[in-house]
């Protein structure tokens, strides 16, 4: 089935979910982003939208309702991936940290849209350890919203995209609709990325950490003699295999420090490689390179992914509405 629904994008990042949502049939009413590399990449992407930069606590419901012309319930999916530096594994996991809370500004805006559909983005481990206690708060707050909400980890690795990157997705459907929430199922196999090479080689102790690593391995295949102070993590050094998804993209420093190596040219892997890995085309526009377009990438929505997401809520959700 395809028709056109309309879509608010808070927390856009790049455009990763938008380009997405783009693909599934979409149209992106207003894009909601602060970080400036984010904007100017979104912009050249996709100039016919509108984007709010700026903060998101300084954009009132009124404010989005007449920059979009719609009226309250009027929207078909509010999409948000609130920052979540404060929940991931891979960083410190403090319970106190700020960014765990803007949260509340998603569901401060959902409140006042009361959009058919919502869908939230973010990372694994806001399911894990002490971080449930602000699940359970977020779920909470959706569900006495008037939602009804299912949480589900999904991998994009199963959708498409050539990146083992496991997130939670919250799926949530008005009350008045009568409608059940639900995720799709996987629809691919596991696959590797397509190579492109830059003919950016490795050289001194990083050749030598290339040459030792199997496909697959990481720092623990080095001698200690190789093993800077940085390697605190498995995925330090990592050689990426040829057959199998890429490891989880994270920011800019996964790659400053060595972490992802070509599996058969002794170099670590391309700015075009990257996009690859997050399911970006060859044509998507980035003004900046190296470390800021890795953190772009690594902190977006593989639009891969979302697309698989907003097939199916357009198909069995929004076309029931």
């Amino acid at each position: 089935m395809s028709f056109q629904f309309k879509v608010i994008s808070l927390f856009s990042g790049c455009g990763g979910s938008s380009l997405g949502y783009k693909l599934a049939g979409g149209k992106i009413l207003l894009a909601v982003e602060w970080d400036e590399n984010a904007v100017q990449t979104y912009k050249l992407n996709f100039p016919n939208t509108e984007i709010y930069y700026g903060d998101i606590k300084k954009l009132s419901v009124d404010e989005i309702l007449e920059r979009t012309k719609l009226k309250v319930e009027e929207l078909d999916i509010l999409d948000g991936s609130p920052p979540c530096q404060g929940f991931s594994i891979a960083g410190k996991r403090k319970l106190d940290d700020s960014r765990n809370y803007l949260f509340k500004e998603y569901i401060r805006i959902l409140r006042g849209l009361k959009p058919k559909v919502f869908v939230m983005e973010n990372v694994s481990g806001l399911v894990k350890g002490k971080m449930k206690l602000i699940f359970a708060e977020i779920l909470k707050e959706m569900k006495i919203s008037g939602y009804k909400v299912k949480c589900k980890l999904m991998n994009a690795m199963y959708y498409g995209v050539p990146q083992s990157r496991q997130r939670t997705i919250f799926i949530g459907i008005r009350e008045d609709l009568g409608i059940e929430p639900s995720h799709p199922k996987p629809q691919t196999i596991p696959r590797s990325f397509e190579s492109y090479d830059d003919g950016n080689r490795l050289s001194g102790d990083d050749l030598k950490r290339w040459y030792l690593i199997p496909p697959g391995g990481n720092w623990q295949n080095l001698p200690k003699a190789l093993i800077n102070g940085k390697a605190k993590y498995s995925n330090f050094h990592r050689k990426l295999h040829p057959n199998k998804p890429s490891y989880t993209l994270g920011r800019e420093e996964h790659f400053s420090s060595g972490r992802f190596y070509h599996w058969e040219q002794p170099r670590k892997i391309s700015d075009f490689e990257v996009k690859r890995i997050g399911s970006f085309p060859d044509n998507y526009i980035f003004p900046v390179d190296g470390k800021q377009l890795h953190a772009l990438v690594g902190n977006s929505v593989p639009p891969v992914f979302m697309k698989a997401i907003t097939e199916h809520i357009r198909d069995n959700i929004l076309s029931k509405c």
